[in-house]
């Protein structure tokens, strides 16, 4: 019998272990999406205890907590960050087979030494432990993401965002390059025509112009895709139900607009087609500029009325939504592809029933010009836990290429959660070290360690080309072995 998270923690035979041991543990680690606060970088605060760093903003601990029967004042309410923690730490156990129970372990194994299991019994040791080393300038916020070997990460900011804290982390030496991310999606959300207009005024501030027609619009919302590109920003990313792609003309596209601008409602089928025409214009800049564009799908949020009108959204209450993926998104690459303005692009499924869709999709555009041009990306939210990465990597090497896969990421707003590399690399080694000795693949242990190394880590470096770190070069490639 194994020992729970020991150094063989899901590596089931000795070339997995290998594997991991020699070609993918100590690589660093390039978390391409997450939402990490740039403030609290820029700051290199510490965290005044466990609660803080661990449950505060985490609603997949939420969720669980609820599904206990947890009352929400120990959740999002007003209970002490000591009564909060005790409310977790009595739910961990009952969290056995939800991937939080591993990411718990291996969060405390990782930053803290803890190797004692969490629960109600333990609880009070674990955090006093835990909180006394946040409080040290070594568990300081950057001190976290170095213990993790970060070499860069790209956290998620509106159009409108300053970005004054990520200029001020690239001129304090910090030696992990952080990054914006392009997230323009309230700019284009029509569905609410005041918050719409509520925005676009907030964009005349910021852009210091007057917004009446849509040229404007357009022209406002590129200075900011340039300041951002100005700040080494060098990717977008949007979070949709799924792709839109109506058909559409300029004039058509103006008169909405006007109707925006004047406060007047709008059908539905105008409402696809002002967000159809802006995906559009978002992926032309990222062309232009060489920029990664990626696109979450298949979420439906906000499910649960009466608790998003309490305490808003971001706070666990979305779930894996049935969308139509497939003709909209051929539709819409298509568009892209016809006039070669296709940039780089990662597609996110949501819905493990349509993975086979996104990877036989994305072959459809792997034109030859970039390997692994347009990527079936990482399994995420609810599906980054062992099996969800497996139907993934597994419907990716059926119908694609696994060994051009740019690998894993956290979108996470905690920065504990950058073990979830090292999760999604122990399983990676394991799917290939079984078929090594299942002998449906060679036992050559140099090239597939090569793969290895590639898939954890340098095809992320070569693919999103971030050239330099705050301080010195970032690592173009990493052979181990």
């Amino acid at each position: 019998m194994k020992t729970f998270l020991d150094e063989n923690f899901l590596l089931q035979n000795k070339t997995a272990e290998r594997l991991y041991h020699e070609y993918a543990k100590s690589l660093p680690i390039i978390d391409y999406h997450n939402h990490l606060i740039p403030e609290q970088i820029a700051n290199d605060i510490n965290f005044e205890n466990l609660t803080q760093a661990w449950l505060y903003g985490d609603h997949y601990k939420w969720r669980a907590m609820r599904a206990n029967g947890i009352n929400e004042n120990f959740i999002t309410g007003s209970a002490s960050d000591v009564e909060k923690f005790q409310k977790w730490a009595e739910t961990v156990p009952y969290t056995m087979r939800n991937p939080l129970y591993h990411w718990t372990h291996l969060e405390l194994q990782r930053y803290f030494g803890i190797s004692e299991l969490l629960s109600g019994k333990s609880a009070s040791a674990i955090y006093e432990n835990a909180t006394e080393k946040l409080k040290s300038p070594a568990y300081s916020i950057k001190g976290l993401i170095r213990k993790m070997n970060v070499a860069a990460l790209c956290t998620t900011d509106d159009p409108l965002d300053t970005l004054e804290y990520h200029q001020q982390i690239a001129g304090d030496g910090f030696e992990v390059k952080v990054l914006p991310a392009f997230r323009p999606d309230k700019a284009m959300n029509a569905d609410d025509v005041y918050a719409l207009n509520t925005y676009i005024n907030k964009l005349e501030e910021v852009a210091d112009a007057s917004i009446s027609n849509f040229a404007e619009y357009l022209a406002a919302l590129k200075s900011r895709h340039d300041y951002f590109a100005a700040n080494g920003c060098s990717v977008s990313d949007h979070g949709l139900e799924q792709i839109y792609a109506e058909d559409y003309t300029d004039e058509e596209i103006e008169t909405i607009f006007s109707k925006i601008r004047s406060g007047q409602s709008i059908s539905t089928y105008e409402t696809l087609q002002f967000k159809s025409a802006m995906l559009v214009y978002f992926a032309w800049w990222d062309h232009e500029k060489g920029w990664v564009q990626q696109y979450h799908l298949g979420a439906l949020r906000n499910n649960n009325r009466r608790m998003l009108s309490l305490l808003g959204t971001d706070t666990g209450w979305d779930s894996i939504g049935d969308f139509s993926q497939a003709s909209q998104l051929s539709k819409f690459l298509n568009k892209l592809d016809s006039t070669d303005q296709l940039a780089k692009t990662i597609i996110y499924n949501l819905n493990p029933a349509d993975n086979e869709l996104i990877a036989t999709m994305i072959g459809n555009y792997n034109d030859g010009s970039v390997a692994g041009k347009v990527q079936f990306g990482s399994a995420w939210w609810f599906l980054d836990q062992k099996d969800g990465m497996i139907k993934q990597l597994n419907a990716l090497s059926n119908m694609g290429l696994i060994s051009r896969f740019v690998g894993m990421l956290t979108d996470s707003r905690s920065f504990l959660s950058f073990p979830r590399h090292e999760y999604f690399r122990r399983i990676v080694c394991n799917l290939f070290g079984e078929e090594v000795e299942n002998g449906e693949l060679p036992n050559d242990i140099e090239w597939i360690g090569k793969l290895i190394g590639d898939i954890c880590y340098n095809n992320a470096s070569n693919y999103f080309n971030f050239s330099r770190a705050s301080s010195g070069e970032l690592l173009t490639s990493v052979n181990n072995g």
